[in-house]
């Protein structure tokens, strides 16, 4: 053919002829037609959905051509607008970007645990029957362990339903079952019976003892005042130095005796808001077996306005010069020197009562306004030392019970005006520079010289004379040092005394919270601070 209408020449169309000749005999091996429409069927029927093998096609000779399907282009599925903070979809990602969901964590499945094998399991042994291999026959082959069995699987535990109503409890054993049950025997460390049986724990520690029952008061009537505190005493920002407590409680235990101390400010200073007068010091000087122990005890002077002050003062210093010197007392209270043990604490008591006098004169007040009662025990911690010395200056109360009777030891001090001993120059007769009517006559001159026209001060009351005992205890003694507050209630209602007497006759002493409620045993009559020191004997 030709592009430009030029008649082609024979030979050039004659291989188009022989190739689409309808007339042409087939050259292949078969008898069928063999054109470019046959084969495009026979492969639309090979590789479409109905062809060869797949659901449309009939292998039998009467099988129907199926129609070929044109292609479709799937729709596209719609954009959905993505959030900023949403990471890109595999179809958006760019090829530099990761994937989507590889920063996540992956978990892995753990591997099972190799069972461990039996090095130490020893070869099974035959049975006595079967033939043993002998020294000829060579070693026999060692059996191969037997697999280990796997443990068998715990089953979880059900589910514990929601609380949708209210479980009443188990009902308990009546008193007397179980305490039947408490009287059979149990294997040892084995408590119970039957299938509830638990292994056995430590013993349930022992109740403490149960409060002391008795009387809070004693008498015809009840007190006036509240047993319970009910007003603070006032104070300014410049004494918060000197406030001191509603109440303080001590003890200890050394050797063979149980100290127990107590301070407790009166029923009426609680009324009306005033301070504790009282003041309670107990300290130890030393150690081990040469330590001394002491108790003092102050009470300050009712009218005067800073006794606690005063108290706590002859409290601290008393305490400052027994400590000074508490390895000589402790070495002459051994020993049993009770003339060097009185003058020396004496000498210590005047020197406190001295810084007082002096603290007066500071403070503007006259000696008898800043001045208080003092009493002390000096105990010895060694075990073998059984001397209880007691001193002091003031009113107050030293009793001992001894087979449920008590005995006031407080030492006899002669009365103001008696006069003892031989009279000496100067008191009780007339000097020997004295004229017969009582005018003095001068050394030299020997003029005599009129009585003076000026009225002369009234001389100073007499100073409170020093107290000193020392006694032994025995064992169950119970000696008991009280300040004014409790001593005089205590000579003065026998009730207190007899009610005192049976709580504390027991050989065991009591706790610190049953001390302080029998110092608190309260009397009609009598509303002042108290202040008790107890030490019992073993």
């Amino acid at each position: 053919m030709s592009q430009q209408g030029e008649r082609p020449a024979a030979h050039e169309d004659d291989w188009w002829r022989r190739l689409y000749d309808e007339t042409a005999a087939d050259t292949g091996s078969t008898a069928a037609a063999d054109s470019l429409d046959d084969r495009f069927d026979s492969a639309s029927d090979a590789v479409g959905p109905a062809g060869r093998g797949g659901p449309g096609h009939d292998d039998g000779d009467g099988g129907a051509d199926a129609a070929v399907p044109d292609p479709r282009t799937p729709p596209e599925p719609p954009v959905q607008a993505r959030a900023p903070w949403e990471p890109p979809t595999e179809a958006e990602r760019a090829p530099w970007e990761p994937p989507r969901g590889a920063a996540q964590p992956r978990t892995f499945t753990e591997p099972p645990a190799p069972a461990s094998p039996l090095v130490d399991a020893p070869p099974p042994v035959p049975p006595l029957g079967a033939e043993r291999p002998g020294i000829a026959d060579g070693p026999s082959p060692v059996p191969a362990p037997p697999p280990v069995p796997a443990p068998p699987a715990v089953p979880a535990p059900p589910p514990v339903p929601a609380p949708t109503e209210h479980v009443p409890p188990l009902p308990r054993r009546p008193v007397t079952e179980r305490a039947e049950a408490q009287e059979e025997p149990a294997p040892a460390g084995v408590t119970g019976s039957g299938s509830g049986a638990t292994p056995a724990g430590p013993d349930p520690v022992a109740p403490g003892p149960a409060s002391r029952p008795g009387p809070v008061y004693v008498g015809d009537r009840p007190p006036t005042y509240d047993a319970e505190p009910t007003a603070l005493p006032a104070t300014t920002p410049q004494e918060l130095d000197g406030l001191v407590a509603d109440t303080v409680l001590d003890g200890a235990r050394y050797g063979t005796y149980t100290l127990r101390a107590a301070s407790v400010r009166g029923d009426s200073a609680r009324f009306r808001g005033e301070p504790r007068r009282d003041a309670l010091l107990t300290v130890r000087f030393g150690a081990a077996e040469n330590a001394l122990v002491l108790v003092a005890v102050a009470s300050g002077a009712r009218a005067a306005e800073g006794a606690h002050l005063a108290a706590a003062d002859a409290c601290r210093w008393i305490g400052g010069a027994v400590g000074r010197s508490h390895a000589r007392l402790a070495e002459d209270i051994r020993a049993g020197r009770r003339a060097d043990l009185k003058s020396g604490l004496q000498r210590l008591t005047d020197r406190s009562y001295g810084r007082l006098r002096a603290r007066a004169a500071e403070l503007g007040l006259e000696p008898h306004e800043y001045t208080t009662g003092l009493r002390c025990l000096l105990l010895s911690t060694d075990p073998d030392c059984r001397t209880r010395v007691f001193f002091g200056v003031g009113g107050g109360g030293l009793f001992r019970l001894r087979d449920g009777v008590w005995r006031d030891l407080e030492p006899d001090v002669p009365a103001p005006g008696a006069v003892t001993g031989e009279p000496v120059v100067g008191f009780g007769s007339a000097s020997p520079e004295s004229g017969p009517h009582g005018d003095r006559l001068t050394m030299d001159l020997g003029i005599t010289t009129p009585p003076s026209p000026y009225i002369e001060s009234p001389p100073p009351p007499p100073a409170e004379p020093f107290r000193f005992r020392a006694s032994v205890a025995r064992p169950g003694d119970t000696l008991l040092l009280c300040s004014t507050g409790l001593a005089e209630p205590f000579r003065g209602e026998p009730a207190l005394a007899d009610e005192l007497a049976e709580r504390w006759t027991p050989p065991e002493p009591p706790g610190l919270a049953a001390f302080l409620g029998d110092t608190q045993l309260r009397v009609k009559g009598y509303a002042d601070d108290r202040t008790s020191v107890g030490v019992w004997e073993a």
